[in-house]
């Protein structure tokens, strides 16, 4: 069976994390050089979902449609299942399977485990139990996909010496990063690491390093330092080979957790889609 295996990036106002996408789906290739990988985004970009479902349909007598997104919100539980039943309806002989989003497991856990340390490193590995960890999301309307960033937080918790770890995100929800940085200041940690929980850069990754030099001006007494982001790491690549392998090897498409669920039909039927609010 032809294969086509479809990477759905998020995409960024910021034109620097959509290369950065490309370059990883160039890597991704170079560990799989028999495979055939096309790349679209969701918003944001020059190839959105229609145009990419289209291209990876060509020639294809079966696409993998794997999201390369941390964790599952309204583009992952909406926006790309509707595009994806257009894109049945313009293909019918092309069999679609969509697979899972990253998630947060162990693997993850691993990743972040990691970069803590790294962080940690770069200054001079202090106490960590005087040493407060913020993990910083992007932030969701969608309560679950906010659950999944203080699910790894308190994983990491439970494999690390640090007493106090928090969560923030930079839009949507609270609490954001300036309240977790006051809490932690009024709580006595002499150091704060703050650790993106994002992919690759963009738009928000260059605002938390604005913000970044606001909170070293208001608080000159505490060491603050910011982490990189996840995108490179190994394990995320693995993860994918995961849930192409996953799909693979199911005798059905896989059924997302919110597929025929109350709330995505009510919103289908009463034209509520993705939105931004």
């Amino acid at each position: 069976m032809k294969e086509t295996v479809l990477l759905v990036g998020h995409g960024s106002r910021d034109e620097d994390g959509n290369i950065e996408i490309e370059k990883f789906a160039d890597n991704w290739r170079e560990q799989h050089p028999d495979w055939r990988i096309e790349v679209c985004f969701i918003e944001f970009a020059d190839i959105l979902l229609d145009e990419g479902f289209d291209n990876a349909a060509k020639d294809s007598e079966r696409v993998l449609v794997i999201p390369l997104i941390l964790n599952a919100a309204a583009h992952v539980k909406m926006e790309v299942p509707e595009h994806l039943a257009e894109a049945r309806l313009r293909h019918p002989n092309v069999e679609f399977n969509y697979g899972r989003h990253l998630g947060a497991n162990t693997t993850m856990l691993k990743v972040l485990r990691r970069k803590l340390m790294q962080l940690m490193d770069t200054i001079a590995m202090p106490d960590p139990k005087s040493t407060g960890v913020i993990i910083l999301g992007r932030g969701s309307s969608d309560k679950i996909a906010n659950g999944e960033v203080a699910k790894i937080a308190r994983w990491l918790w439970e494999e690390t010496d640090h007493e106090l770890i928090d969560i923030a995100f930079t839009g949507i929800t609270y609490p954001r990063l300036e309240t977790a940085v006051q809490r932690q200041v009024k709580l006595g940690m002499t150091q704060i690491v703050i650790q993106p929980y994002y992919l690759f850069t963009g738009t928000l990754i260059k605002r938390i390093d604005e913000q970044l030099s606001y909170l070293q001006q208001q608080y000159p007494q505490i060491r603050i330092a910011l982490g990189t982001y996840l995108g490179f790491e190994q394990e995320i690549y693995q993860l994918l080979d995961d849930n192409i392998a996953n799909l693979l090897k199911e005798e059905k498409p896989v059924m997302m957790e919110c597929d025929g669920c109350s709330y995505r039909q009510f919103a289908q039927e009463h034209g509520h889609g993705h939105h931004q609010h």
